[in-house]
Formats: C-alpha cells, structure tokens, sequence
C-alpha cells in the first residue's frame, strides 16, 4: 500500500525532529560510552594463561551437562533471538536513515550486540548444549523468514518499540541466568554480561522517547498507543517459537506479567499520565495507553487460570521429553 501525500508529510516532519535531537544524541551516546564495560566472547570463554584449551573446554562440557533442558530451550530463543540481528540493524537503518547522525548509534549499537549472539554460540557449541546441526537451521530459517513489523515507516514507533524489546530482552537473559547460576555458574556469568548490555541499550532508547515527546507530544503518544498493547517479539518468525515461549513462560523467566511490569515502567517514567496541552490525537492516544495495563492484567490472569501441565519436545534439545507445569 502506498504512502499518502499526508502520510509522507507527518513522516518528514518526524524525521526532522530526530534530526534536530542530534546534540542530545551525541551527549547520550557519551554517557552511555563510559558507562558501558567493554568485553569480548574470548575473555568470558577462553582457557586462562595457565590453562589447556582441550581441557577447559572438556571441563566446560561437563558443567553444562547438568543444565535442564526447559532451561535449553530458553536458552535456545534467547540466543537465536540474538542472531537475528541482521533484521534490526536493518530497521534501524531503513527507519531513522542511513545518511544522518543515528548511523553512528545504529553501528555502535549492532557492534555492542553482535557479541551477544556469538558468545552464546560459542558456549552452545564448545558444550554441546544443542542439536548443532538442528540449532544453525533454525538460525538459517529464522533470517531467511525475515522481521517486517507493520510500524506504517513510523519513526517513533521505533523508539517505543526498542524500549521495551530491549527491556524484556534484558529481563529474559537476567532471569534465565539467575536460574542457571544453580547448575553452570560460567554461563550465569556470561548472560549477566548480555543482560547488562541490554540494560544501557534500553536506557538509551528510553530516554530518546523522552525527548521526542518532549518536541513533539501528540505525535509521540499516538506513535506509541500502537507499540505498547502488544510487541511482536523479535524472535516471532523463528520455527517453534510459540512453543519455546511458552516454556519461557511456564520457567518464569518472561510472561504476561512481566510485560505488564514494563509497560506501567514506561508510563511512569514518560510521565504519560499527567501530559497536559495535547490535542485530540494525543488526548485519545494517552487514554488508550493509560487503560493498557488493566487489558494486560486480565490477560495475565486468563492465561494463569487457563495454563495447564504440558509436555514438550524439541529438536534442538534432542527431542527428549520435559514437563511443565
């Protein structure tokens, strides 16, 4: 479908006032440069100086066997998620430009995140946590399959949308850690690493929301009444995904409830609900988003009182079988 003449100009005139916050992006980018902790996958994974390779590795292997396997397919869709950087390097680009100041951030933040994906991969392989060959398939399916999110090539709605994607990535690698530091401290320790990156990520997407509802209030809050309801998570197209989030859920690492939690973060910290001089667009639109945590408690609770014990299998956890409650 195509871009009506005043679809165009509301998106030019979204795009000017990110190009008029270049100053402030700059001083955040700053901010989050020195607070971030520069690491790589080969410090998090590699023998010590005094160490043989073979054998820590073998070591490694031996830790991880312990591992259940609802926490392997946790850990399953946490990493491919993380592999399906590709599509968001390429949203970034295709919805903020390519030609402006956000290609600074766009690259900085797809450097920051690319070790991500690679030093769970590399664990995954070093400790054969997976079906290998099963694992990279998915990965391959899931970036052939693409992420397309129907944002209209509205802007804003990618700082509404990266705020909260980012914050329930970081909930989701945090708690999937805390529950594996009881079997395989290393890898507590490295989704600690990812969680915290995530962290600064969501710090910095959530504060550049703040300052285009600062310029721009209507706009931003009508942008963002599409976003908040219901995120399609970044790994929807992934094969198996509705069941792998399933588990996630019934593990209690990431629900319902925990969504619900970020949403109201959001509307406090915008200070949605006391935004005054808007107009009838921003009017309806903080309306709608004020009323959004209720629609997501109840949802919460039907799905609690509906969820019963299931049993599941999957192929990159060697088809065996778990139950969950």
């Amino acid at each position: 479908m195509g871009t009506t003449t005043d679809q165009a100009r509301e998106i030019a005139s979204k795009i000017e006032v990110l190009n008029d916050l270049e100053g402030e992006v700059r001083t955040l980018m700053e901010t989050h440069e020195r607070k971030r902790e520069v690491w790589f996958p080969s410090e998090l994974l590699g023998a010590g100086p005094d160490q043989c390779e073979d054998e820590f590795v073998q070591r490694l292997r031996a830790q991880a066997e312990g591992i259940p396997d609802h926490v392997r397919a946790a850990l399953a869709l946490n990493m491919l998620t993380e592999e399906g950087l590709p599509h968001f390097h390429r949203l970034l680009a295709v919805y903020l430009g390519d030609d402006s100041h956000w290609r600074r951030w766009n690259n900085l933040w797809t450097a920051e995140e690319d070790r991500h994906g690679q030093v769970l991969h590399d664990y995954a392989r070093d400790t054969r946590l997976f079906d290998q060959r099963r694992l990279e398939e998915m990965q391959f399916e899931y970036l052939r399959a693409g992420f397309h999110p129907d944002w209209d090539r509205d802007p804003y709605r990618v700082f509404a949308y990266t705020t909260v994607q980012e914050r329930a990535t970081q909930f989701s690698h945090s708690e999937t850690g805390r529950i594996v530091s009881e079997y395989e401290p290393r890898l507590a320790e490295v989704l600690s690493h990812v969680a915290k990156d995530e962290a600064r990520h969501y710090a910095f997407y959530r504060a550049v929301f703040d300052l285009i509802l600062e310029r721009d209030p209507n706009q931003a809050l009508h942008s963002a009444s599409f976003i908040l309801p219901a995120i399609d998570m970044p790994g929807l197209t992934m094969p198996g995904f509705k069941e792998l989030a399933d588990v996630i859920r019934r593990s209690g690492i990431y629900g319902p409830r925990d969504y619900l939690r970020i949403v109201q973060e959001q509307i406090r910290y915008w200070k949605i609900e006391s935004l005054q001089g808007l107009n009838e667009l921003g009017r309806k639109a903080q309306e709608k988003i004020v009323g959004i945590p209720a629609r997501l408690r109840r949802i919460a609770e039907h799905m609690e009182t509906r969820s019963r014990a299931k049993t599941f299998s999957f192929e990159v956890v060697f088809n065996r079988e778990f139950a969950m409650e």
